[in-house]
């Protein structure tokens, strides 16, 4: 995966992440924790770009705070790992669980997400002091409980850190969307910068055939990643690269926003709704286009991956090239055996896969088992990382999935054809 740009990091090196194996004997203790102070020192590094202000604001209903995110990820911890495990616990603010339970419905009632930016106490500060209540707690519980105790902690504890990940890549998401709605097109970091692609030119053969896709049982995994199952290839090829913005200015200037033919009806709705013309953080000045980044509004720069794009927009652009997505079991079999370049650390690429469980799944029990399983309904799955992915996160088998005019994110695509 392509190191972050998004984050110059400052202080003693970081920890390393991912945490080691669940069935190691005896647990590792210390690397434990130290995985642990890890990410939760990367949520801080994100915030520390942020004003208090900044961290307030919710631009959107699919967007959350910043300061949101510290605190909702906090309660995770709070919730599913010290209640259940630690005996004594005393919570840090009862009251805290309504205003930073997510959609954990077993959990508890919950403040409605459109209202998020609505908490303006706890302060910024006052949340540093929940995280850091809860953390001096988890590393209590990691250095004193029973050999018997930590082997349901650890489960937990690790789909807490990886779950504390995904928030670290919406806290850039969610401010880069607030950012763009202001008119003096603020800076969260002067030095971010994209990467540039590193693929090779072509394309490559799919062969034909059945393949088995999702968790090997090697390494963690969300539920949705699994069962591994058979998985029809029909053959074709897949571009080595994804689509740049190069490319799509050839679809803006072959009116790819002006032709419905192009479009899915929902989508063609949103392009006449919301006024598309263009990806989004694009806009028009008299020399060109620019675009919203981290780093503040820049020129469009035609060798960077296009971003920003929905699912609406990938598959018209695919449909104007003559060209087709790939399915997630492509993208899957591309990236495991080396046929594709750039597929991590650029954008998400978009798949003409639906998300909905692999053959066999089933969530697991309890208030966790809300995580993914419930949300199989309406979107699309994305293979890959971003840019704004943290470091260690990505996994060939990973499922993400939005909805299909959702544009926030950094989301591509590559192309691929059905027939070779």
């Amino acid at each position: 995966m392509a190191a972050s740009a998004a984050l110059p990091h400052s202080g003693p090196p970081r920890a390393a992440f991912p945490p080691p194996p669940l069935d190691a004997r005896p647990a590792d203790r210390d690397a434990w924790i130290a995985a642990f102070r890890a990410v939760r020192d990367e949520t801080e590094r994100r915030a520390a770009l942020l004003s208090p202000e900044d961290q307030q604001i919710q631009s959107m209903e699919d967007a959350s705070p910043t300061k949101w995110h510290r605190a909702h990820t906090t309660w995770f911890y709070e919730q599913f790992l010290l209640a259940e495990h630690l005996p004594g616990y005393r919570a840090y603010d009862e009251r805290l669980h309504y205003l930073f339970n997510s959609y954990y419905v077993q959990a508890g009632p919950r403040q409605p997400r459109f209202l998020r930016g609505m908490i303006t106490r706890p302060t910024a500060e006052e949340t540093a002091g929940y995280r850091a209540h809860v953390d001096r707690a988890v590393t209590v519980m990691l250095r004193e409980a029973s050999d018997e105790a930590l082997e349901k902690i650890l489960p937990v504890l690790e789909i807490g850190l990886y779950h504390e990940q995904q928030h670290q890549e919406l806290m850039h998401t969610d401010i880069l969307h607030a950012f763009a709605q202001n008119p003096l097109d603020p800076t969260v970091d002067a030095a971010w910068a994209m990467p540039k692609p590193q693929a090779k030119p072509g394309r490559s053969a799919l062969e034909k055939g059945i393949v088995r896709i999702g968790h090997d049982g090697t390494g963690f995994a969300f539920d949705n990643e699994s069962p591994r199952h058979e998985s029809l290839i029909l053959g074709g090829a897949i571009d080595r690269a994804l689509v740049t913005n190069r490319d799509w200015l050839g679809f803006i200037a072959d009116g790819g926003y002006t032709r419905p033919e192009l479009w899915l009806n929902d989508g063609w709705l949103c392009v006449q709704r919301d006024g598309w013309e263009a990806p989004g953080y694009w806009r028009r000045e008299t020399d060109g286009w620019s675009i919203m980044t981290l780093a503040g509004r820049r020129p469009v720069d035609p060798d960077e991956a296009v971003r920003h794009v929905s699912y609406f927009e990938a598959d018209a652009y695919a449909r104007w090239a003559g060209r087709d997505l790939p399915t997630e079991a492509e993208w899957e079999v591309a990236a495991r055996e080396g046929l594709i370049d750039d597929a991590f650390g650029l954008v998400w690429q978009w798949t003409r896969s639906a998300y909905g469980p692999y053959p066999g799944y089933r969530p697991v029990s309890g208030a966790l088992g809300e995580y993914n399983g419930k949300f199989m309904s309406g979107q699309v799955v994305l293979r890959g990382s971003s840019v704004a992915t943290p470091e260690g996160h990505a996994r060939i088998g990973y499922r993400n999935f939005f909805y299909p005019h959702q544009r926030w994110q950094f989301t591509g695509l590559r192309l691929a054809d059905a027939t070779a």
